[in-house]
Protein backbone atom coordinates (compact mmCIF):
# COMPACT_ATOMS: atom_id res chain seq x y z
CA UNK A 1 0.00 0.00 0.00
CA UNK A 2 1.07 3.75 -0.57
CA UNK A 3 3.01 5.15 2.13
CA UNK A 4 0.78 8.47 1.95
CA UNK A 5 -2.35 6.71 2.60
CA UNK A 6 -0.76 4.49 5.19
CA UNK A 7 0.09 7.54 7.07
CA UNK A 8 -2.97 9.45 6.77
CA UNK A 9 -3.58 10.21 10.42
CA UNK A 10 -0.19 12.45 10.14
CA UNK A 11 -1.42 14.80 7.44
CA UNK A 12 -1.24 18.03 8.31
CA UNK A 13 -0.82 21.69 7.04
CA UNK A 14 0.26 25.15 8.84
CA UNK A 15 -2.14 28.15 8.73
CA UNK A 16 -0.23 29.79 5.92
CA UNK A 17 -0.87 26.61 4.33
CA UNK A 18 -4.39 26.42 4.64
CA UNK A 19 -4.91 29.96 3.24
CA UNK A 20 -2.58 29.45 0.55
CA UNK A 21 -4.85 26.35 -0.72
CA UNK A 22 -8.24 28.00 0.06
CA UNK A 23 -6.80 30.65 -2.28
CA UNK A 24 -5.25 28.47 -5.15
CA UNK A 25 -8.22 26.25 -4.94
CA UNK A 26 -11.07 28.54 -4.29
CA UNK A 27 -12.87 26.62 -1.45
CA UNK A 28 -15.43 27.10 0.70
CA UNK A 29 -15.05 24.49 3.34
CA UNK A 30 -14.44 24.70 7.30
CA UNK A 31 -12.16 21.72 7.03
CA UNK A 32 -9.25 22.03 5.00
CA UNK A 33 -7.19 18.82 5.80
CA UNK A 34 -10.13 16.96 5.38
CA UNK A 35 -11.24 18.07 2.31
CA UNK A 36 -7.25 17.26 1.30
CA UNK A 37 -7.81 13.92 2.89
CA UNK A 38 -10.96 13.12 0.95
CA UNK A 39 -8.49 13.99 -2.35
CA UNK A 40 -5.71 11.77 -1.32
CA UNK A 41 -8.48 8.67 -0.75
CA UNK A 42 -9.79 9.31 -3.85
CA UNK A 43 -7.42 10.16 -6.05
CA UNK A 44 -6.06 9.12 -9.49
CA UNK A 45 -2.63 8.72 -9.08
CA UNK A 46 -0.13 9.63 -6.07
CA UNK A 47 4.06 10.02 -7.52
CA UNK A 48 6.66 10.64 -4.82
CA UNK A 49 9.24 12.32 -6.23
CA UNK A 50 12.30 13.48 -4.22
CA UNK A 51 11.04 14.75 -0.81
CA UNK A 52 7.22 15.18 -2.39
CA UNK A 53 4.85 13.44 -2.84
CA UNK A 54 2.18 14.38 -5.57
CA UNK A 55 -1.36 13.57 -5.39
CA UNK A 56 -3.36 14.07 -8.70
CA UNK A 57 -7.02 14.17 -8.04
CA UNK A 58 -9.92 15.33 -10.37
CA UNK A 59 -8.44 18.56 -11.45
CA UNK A 60 -6.17 19.23 -8.88
CA UNK A 61 -2.00 18.44 -7.26
CA UNK A 62 -1.67 18.21 -3.80
CA UNK A 63 2.46 18.30 -2.90
CA UNK A 64 3.20 16.75 0.26
CA UNK A 65 6.15 16.84 2.25
CA UNK A 66 7.02 13.15 2.55
CA UNK A 67 9.03 13.32 5.71
CA UNK A 68 6.61 15.39 7.91
CA UNK A 69 3.43 14.95 5.68
CA UNK A 70 2.92 18.54 5.70
CA UNK A 71 0.61 19.49 2.77
CA UNK A 72 2.94 22.21 1.62
CA UNK A 73 0.72 23.58 -1.49
CA UNK A 74 -2.46 22.58 -3.68
CA UNK A 75 -3.02 24.00 -7.35
CA UNK A 76 -5.98 23.41 -10.09
CA UNK A 77 -3.42 21.24 -12.61
CA UNK A 78 -3.04 19.15 -15.67
CA UNK A 79 -4.93 15.16 -14.97
CA UNK A 80 -2.61 12.95 -14.59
Amino acid sequence: MNGLLTNLDKIHTTELGIKRITKNLNLDTPDVIAWCKLQIKDARSIVKTGKNWYVYSEDIVLTINSYSFTIITAHKGKRK
